[in-house]
């Protein structure tokens, strides 16, 4: 029942190897396929028969067609559906009616610039939607709503001026390099208790579109805010791991104001006390006005910085 233009390995009978075989459509799929290969095709459209046989999937890679459309009723057959990757398509908004056991949706480097809401993916993990055309319009308060398990959420690569909103509070991972951002609102990322990477490189933030303690953040350890507008460090918890400023503006470092400890209280530092000291280790500045040697006070706060790049 191995479909001709494919490759059925006899020792993995659950996968079908159809990728890089100048593919139109997709062909007939047998019943016993969980993990079915189709990328680097040329494949334009999924029309309702697509898949008709093969509700067994769980694994399906269509990266790298032309697929500009995709039946309604195409997917959301695909009841065991966990992962589906569809980047560098030609979608113009992201497929309907996707099946509810989802947990990784890849959708980057496509034309798509409509969202509609995703109320029944409440398995959805991840969602890739980089190097779209995604803008502030597309996003509201529902636009995620839903969506209560999502841990990494990837927006970077598009146009957006704004933090997206309703951004659901389980997230653990946030990613919003080169869209133009300028200002984030206060008390933004307190409602995600849980965020521990944030990235906002390349985009137009500067001291004044930043509060004072946005990133004051208990499990926040990595911060990207490298290529902004910013002229001073923000203000970071004790908990950050590591921390990108650099190509910015910034011309000077007061480690006593951004210490995020008394720089008493960690003056007798004793390896055995480590609840005390702040957990940076990694700091990059380069790219910055600034001119050395290192503050003393800055490595007298961060006892734990393994590297500078200054």
């Amino acid at each position: 029942d191995c479909p001709r233009e494919c490759y059925c390995p006899p020792d993995f009978p659950s996968a079908l190897y159809c990728d890089s075989r100048n593919l139109r459509t997709v062909p007939v799929i047998p019943p016993r396929i969980h993990y079915l290969y189709l990328q680097n095709n040329f494949i334009a459209d999924l029309p309702e028969e697509s898949f008709r046989n093969a509700t067994g999937l769980k694994w399906v890679n269509l990266d790298n067609n032309r697929i500009r459309k995709v039946d309604r009723r195409v997917l959301e057959k695909l009841e065991n559906l966990i992962f589906l990757y569809m980047e560098r398509n030609q979608l113009k908004e992201v497929p309907a009616f996707l099946p509810p056991n989802l947990e990784q949706l890849r959708l980057s480097t496509s034309q798509i610039s409509t969202l509609p809401p995703r109320h029944k993916l409440e398995n959805l993990v991840l969602l890739d939607l980089h190097h779209n055309k995604l803008s502030d319009g597309v996003f509201n308060k529902n636009t995620f709503k839903g969506l209560k398990n999502l841990m990494q959420l990837n927006l970077a690569h598009n146009i957006l001026r704004k933090m997206p909103p309703g951004v659901p509070s389980a997230i653990h991972q946030l990613f919003l390099d080169r869209n133009n951002i300028e200002d984030i609102p206060s008390d933004y990322f307190k409602e995600f208790p849980n965020l521990a990477f944030i990235r906002l490189n390349y985009n137009q933030i500067s001291d004044k579109g930043l509060p004072k303690n946005s990133f004051n953040l208990t499990n926040l350890l990595v911060l990207h805010l490298a290529h902004n507008k910013l002229t001073n460090v923000p203000f970071i918890s004790a908990k950050l791991e590591h921390l990108y400023l650099n190509n910015n503006s910034i011309e000077k470092i007061n480690g006593t104001q951004i210490c995020p400890t008394s720089l008493v209280s960690i003056q007798d530092f004793s390896p055995s006390d480590l609840d005390s000291v702040p957990r940076l280790r990694y700091l990059r500045l380069d790219g910055n006005p600034l001119k050395p040697p290192i503050p003393l006070d800055l490595m007298l706060c961060f006892r734990l910085l393994q590297s500078v790049v200054f």
